[in-house]
């Protein structure tokens, strides 16, 4: 149901974590899970450490589109950083959906730091039995 758009996915990963934290301009990517449940597809982003309000989901026609920013916890004057792993700045992730999805009921939950996306498959990419009708028999033509 999706459709990759990056080939060098694995590449760009790489480079970001080297060059690092993203930035509105050059954002980093985010790590993601999809599968097919049933009669839906999910979309699973780990987005640890950001609010509810710092993410942003877009769709332009089969384009979705995921924004988020992790933003610096606030600290007290008096506090002095020894050691500062965890990547702050912004992440994006686009993703091509296929024409088969619902793109007009996607519901979004976001809890302990993964944000998971539900797109409905489409009525009409559903399987379907096709019915065959029977003639009522020879029909003569005559001249």
């Amino acid at each position: 149901m999706l459709m990759r758009t990056d080939p060098f996915r694995e590449l760009d990963r790489l480079t970001q974590q080297l060059m690092g934290p993203g930035t509105w301009s050059r954002p980093s990517a985010m790590p993601m899970d999809a599968y097919r449940e049933g009669d839906e597809y999910v979309v699973a982003f780990d987005l640890p450490g950001v609010t509810a309000d710092a993410i942003d989901i877009n769709v332009e026609r089969n384009m979705l589109t995921v924004k988020a920013e992790r933003r610096p916890v606030a600290k007290a004057d008096d506090v002095q950083m020894e050691l500062s792993e965890r990547p702050l700045g912004a992440f994006s992730r686009q993703i091509m959906l296929a024409d088969t999805l619902d793109t007009e009921r996607i519901k979004a939950d976001y809890e302990a730091g993964v944000l998971t996306l539900r797109i409905p498959i489409a009525e009409r990419a559903k399987p379907r039995k096709i019915s065959i009708g029977v003639g009522t028999g020879r029909k003569e033509i005559s001249g």
